[in-house]
């Protein structure tokens, strides 16, 4: 077994879920931040694992956190989820065609011109969309919910289309959130980013070694 295969293993991921349950009760969180917290973790561990299942639990986890940072006031990742939502459906459509025999399409690498073009998306954005925040909202902390909100859209799109490089977007966006969930004590879910970091560094070494291996195949072929 490849070191980054242990983190997917439904053996792990069930220990995994216990740990959750157990933070959720000695942190005493709502039952809406429960089930954000455990659909995201079922939705990201199956991405990984490259299941179509990742979908339609990941629009459940879209659901719970529109709600559940609508209550504690971080807009930007409430309007994060609209983009989730979308940016779901379209994954799922991507996901599931041009795939010929295989369970999903084939991956694919982020090309120099359109990764020079997303960073200059996300610093316009980010800036902006903390501006914003900061001016015309009572958000918490604006333009560090900015830009992680837009990390995260970046991330997402790029996974939609099965690019190999959004998981280092994810990475980033999960050291960011450990800390900013944290802050709002949110204890749950900054373990949660604890656990999808495991879980986004596992995956950005499975779809590295599923892309080399999809090349060297149609090398031979």
């Amino acid at each position: 077994m490849r070191p980054w295969d242990r983190l997917d293993h439904p053996v792990v991921m069930a220990a995994l879920m216990g740990c959750m349950l157990l933070v959720a009760y000695f942190t005493s969180s709502s039952p809406v931040e429960i089930a954000a917290t455990t659909t995201g973790l079922l939705s990201v561990w199956l991405t990984a694992r490259e299941n179509l299942w990742c979908w339609p639990i990941g629009l459940v986890n879209v659901a719970c956190f529109f709600y559940m940072f609508y209550d504690v006031k971080l807009y930007a990742d409430m309007t994060l989820q609209v983009f989730f939502f979308v940016l779901s459906l379209y994954g799922w459509y991507v996901w599931v065609t041009n795939r010929g025999s295989a369970k999903v399409r084939p991956s694919a690498r982020l090309q120099r011109k359109e990764g020079l073009v997303l960073l200059f998306v996300l610093v316009l954005a980010a800036v902006g969309w903390g501006y914003l925040l900061a001016r015309y909202t009572d958000a918490s902390i604006p333009y560090a919910d900015a830009l992680i909100a837009t990390l995260s859209v970046i991330a997402q799109y790029l996974l939609s289309r099965r690019v190999v490089e959004s998981w280092y977007v994810w990475i980033v966006v999960d050291v960011l959130s450990i800390g900013m969930y944290a802050y709002k004590e949110l204890y749950m879910l900054a373990f949660l980013y604890v656990i999808l970091l495991g879980i986004a560094t596992a995956g950005l070494f499975s779809w590295k070694h599923g892309y080399r291996m999809q090349q060297s195949g149609e090398v031979r072929g």
